[in-house]
């Protein structure tokens, strides 16, 4: 029997699966966007966060882009191989590791400037439709980890 469009267990009703789905478009969309820069989408992340602000402690970027220490690493040894970040210890306190930028890493900020409005283009929408998106789903990850925290 087929199920009504109501069904709560419709594919087509799950909010988890349209986020999943949108998330392997915006995908697409962004490879061959980030492959023009050399990059793949955890370190273009870890790149919007040191154009953000440089010099962040390695800890700090790992929290905020969710990511551990065996994540972490191996995405900065590469962008460090790339020559586009160095990481050392802080000379002030020797158990914090600096990341920062180089030349060439803060360099190719300029070259990324384009992307925002190439995938706004893509998406068919103005950057404040894709900016109330955004903030939904904020908001979303934000109730979700609290919910999540709770149990």
């Amino acid at each position: 029997m087929p199920a009504s469009n109501d069904d709560p267990l419709l594919l087509s009703n799950q909010v988890c699966f349209a986020l999943y789905s949108a998330n392997l478009a915006m995908a697409r969309v962004y490879r061959p966007l980030l492959e023009e820069l050399g990059l793949t989408y955890p370190q273009y992340v870890m790149m919007l966060l040191l154009w953000e602000e440089d010099g962040q402690a390695m800890k700090v970027l790992g929290e905020r882009l969710g990511l551990d220490s065996g994540t972490l690493t191996p995405l900065l040894k590469r962008l460090e191989g790339q020559g586009l970040v160095t990481r050392a210890r802080d000379p002030e306190d020797e158990r914090l590791v600096r990341v920062r930028l180089t030349p060439a890493g803060a360099a190719l900020r300029a070259r990324a400037e384009c992307l925002p409005t190439r995938i706004s283009g893509a998406a068919n929408r103005t950057a404040e439709a894709l900016g109330a998106l955004r903030d939904s789903l904020v908001t979303l990850r934000d109730d979700l980890n609290k919910a999540a925290d709770r149990d």
